[in-house]
This record gives structure tokens, C-alpha cells and sequence, in this order.
């Protein structure tokens, strides 16, 4: 594909969902604060395989393959514009052949660094600040991560795509940094929207870039302080040597249920609907809003029905963006809708450009 957008010596972030969630959440707060738009979708046939079907109202859906898209932002002040590449899932076969891939169009976007974000899980505690570790493909990459107060991640491995895609960029003589934020391990399996945070604000820094961090400095303040509490029960508990804890007692006592996070729900309210759908509504006229929408889905546990509704949001370039980004007719492709009573996924899409199939390297 060649390069139709003509981004200003843009950067380039990739995601995939992780421990934590720390990566692909900070991606979903700059697509967010950034109010980037969709660019193109990647078509891996081959990569992917289907491991269940949704049903809604007893009715099967059709099978959907993970969807892998990149996102693009116009620097207003003509500086340094962007990409973000959004994968669903991490394929279980041919990684670094899709990642070649990835790295290719980087390189036919103008890229010349590409960055990716993971998490670190350490026995740090809840309260305690979160770390932020590096790891580059070149020296002098490092050097710059290292003056931002980073630690060098030393030895060791980067497990999955995170890892596998700087392998690739660097075969693309593309320079590449992981920026890996860290986390209670004994929390993993949680949401740490901390070390997303301290992944975040080195990125801004890394390239310049003005961000409002200040609700994902909420979301991480109030996360903190229950996953702190609930650690102080647990630890309690073993020192009195209790069985086990009463997570009902223990939420009853906090009046919380872990931003949503540490109960199970079979369904939401009528109220919340309500809630999500005005959400909704003021992230269509304001993607700046956004990212509070989706704390709303992450707190009720059905982000993942309105997922692509959500990123439908960002389909549509701003009004100061519709340039050379307008996407030709003939080279536009249909996304998939899911008929969905939660998602609401029912209507027309804008096409958006794509990138050729890729074959599958098994």
C-alpha cells in the first residue's frame, strides 16, 4: 500500500489486550483523549481461529474473527501526527509473519519508531507508584527512554506480540521500544489502569506530546485504594489463619464491588442502559469523552458488547481532518455489524480501507 496520508514524522504505538489490560487500555485513552479516527482494518485469514459464538436473546450470532485496526491522529499544531494499532486478540499462529506485516505499513505511513506497551507484574503493593521499565531495539533508543526516569529491563523475555513486533520492526530496519508499566502481580488477573498511567505519561514525554491524563488519574486513584483495602483484608485474614475470605462481607463493607471488576454480573439495569446510552451520545459530538465511556463498560463488564460500537465512534474523521484521508470507494471493504440487543450495532458503516489479506504462516 502506499502512502496516500502523509502523516508528519508520525508515531507509532501498537496494543493487544494483555495483563492487566495495561496495554490495550492506554491505546483506547489515546484513541480517546487524541480524538483519532479509523484508518484501516487488518484482514488475517489464516491467524485466527473462532473459539465460541454469542447468542442473544437465544438467537446464535455470526461467528466475528478478532478485528486488528489502526487509528490515526492530525497533529493540530502540525508537529507530530500518529498511529495506534488495535489488535482484538493475539493470533496463536504466525505472530511474527503479522507482525511483519504491521511493520511493513509503518514503514509505508513514514514511521521510522515503532513503540509498544505491556505490564511488568512485580510484588509491588497497590498504594506504591508504578515503575516503568524499557526495553529498545538500539542503544541510542534506550539512552532517550533512560534520561524519562525509566528502568532498564535488563534480561529476560517480552511475551507475545508486544515483544515479537519490535523483533520484526527491527528486521524492517525500524527502530522500536517496549515501555512495560508495572503492576501488583498478585493482582493480575485486575485491571491496572496505574500502570497504564505511568506507560502513558512516559510515552507523552518520549515524543512530545500533550495529554490530559486526568481520569485515568481517578480511575487509578480509586482502583489503588479498594485493591490496597482488599489486600489489607486478605493479608489479615492469613494472619488469623481464616480459610478463606467472604467476598460478600467484603463488599458489603466497602459499599464497592471493585469498579465492577471483582463481582460478577448476569445483566445490567435499566438505569445503566440509560447511562451508556448518554454516554454514548456526548462521546459522538465530543471523542474526548470517550474514555469515560468506556470506564463505564470496563466498571459493568460488557465493554466487550459494545466494542465495536465504541470504535465505531472514531470511524468518522474530525471536520479538520477530511483531506487526503477520504477513503476511495473502490478499495473500501464492508465491515462485519453483529446484531446485538446490547450493543446496538444495527445500521450502516462507513467503509473503511484495508490492508490485503494476510496469508497465513503456519
Amino acid at each position: 500500500m502506499t502512502n496516500e496520508l502523509h502523516l508528519n514524522n508520525p508515531w507509532f504505538v501498537a496494543v493487544w489486550p494483555g495483563m492487566g489490560n495495561v496495554a490495550v487500555s492506554a491505546g483506547f485513552y489515546l484513541i480517546s483523549k487524541l480524538e483519532m479516527h479509523l484508518h484501516a482494518e487488518v484482514r488475517a485469514e489464516g491467524l485466527f481461529d473462532v473459539e465460541r459464538v454469542e447468542v442473544v436473546d437465544g438467537i446464535i450470532q455470526t461467528a466475528v474473527m478478532p478485528r486488528n485496526r489502526y487509528f490515526i491522529y492530525r497533529d493540530p499544531n502540525g508537529q507530530r501526527d500518529g498511529v495506534v494499532f488495535i489488535g482484538e486478540a493475539q493470533p496463536a499462529q504466525g505472530k511474527y509473519h503479522f507482525c511483519g506485516q504491521i511493520a511493513a505499513h509503518a514503514r509505508e505511513l513514514g514511521v521510522s519508531e515503532i513503540t509498544t506497551f505491556a505490564a511488568m507484574a512485580t510484588s509491588m503493593r497497590p498504594e506504591h507508584d508504578s515503575r516503568v521499565f524499557v526495553a529498545a531495539t538500539d542503544a541510542a533508543t534506550l539512552d532517550n527512554f533512560i534520561q524519562l526516569e525509566t528502568e532498564v529491563l535488563k534480561e529476560g523475555s517480552i511475551g507475545g506480540l508486544n515483544g515479537v513486533l519490535l523483533g520484526a520492526a527491527a528486521d524492517a530496519q525500524l527502530r522500536g521500544a517496549c515501555i512495560l508499566g508495572e503492576m501488583p502481580s498478585v493482582f493480575s488477573q485486575f485491571p491496572s489502569p496505574k500502570a497504564s498511567l505511568s506507560v502513558l505519561r512516559v510515552f507523552a514525554q518520549f515524543i512530545g506530546l500533550k495529554l490530559d491524563f486526568k481520569e485515568l488519574e481517578e480511575q487509578s486513584s480509586a482502583m489503588g485504594e479498594q485493591l490496597s483495602k482488599w489486600l489489607r483484608r486478605l493479608e489479615g485474614s492469613m494472619r488469623q489463619q481464616t480459610p478463606e475470605i467472604n467476598d460478600d462481607e467484603n463488599a458489603e463493607s466497602d459499599g464497592t464491588d471493585f469498579e465492577g471488576i471483582a463481582s460478577a454480573r448476569d445483566g445490567i439495569s435499566e438505569d445503566d442502559e440509560l447511562k451508556i446510552e448518554s454516554l454514548f451520545d456526548a462521546a459522538s459530538s465530543d471523542r474526548s469523552k470517550a474514555y469515560e465511556l468506556k470506564r463505564e463498560l470496563d466498571r459493568l463488564r460488557v465493554f466487550s458488547q459494545y466494542e465495536d460500537r465504541f470504535l465505531d465512534l472514531f470511524r468518522q474523521p474530525t471536520s479538520s481532518e477530511i483531506t487526503s484521508d477520504a477513503v476511495p470507494e473502490k478499495d473500501a471493504v464492508e465491515s462485519k455489524n453483529i446484531d446485538s440487543k446490547n450493543a446496538g450495532l444495527e445500521g450502516n458503516r462507513q467503509k473503511p480501507k484495508d490492508i490485503p489479506p494476510l496469508d497465513s504462516a503456519a
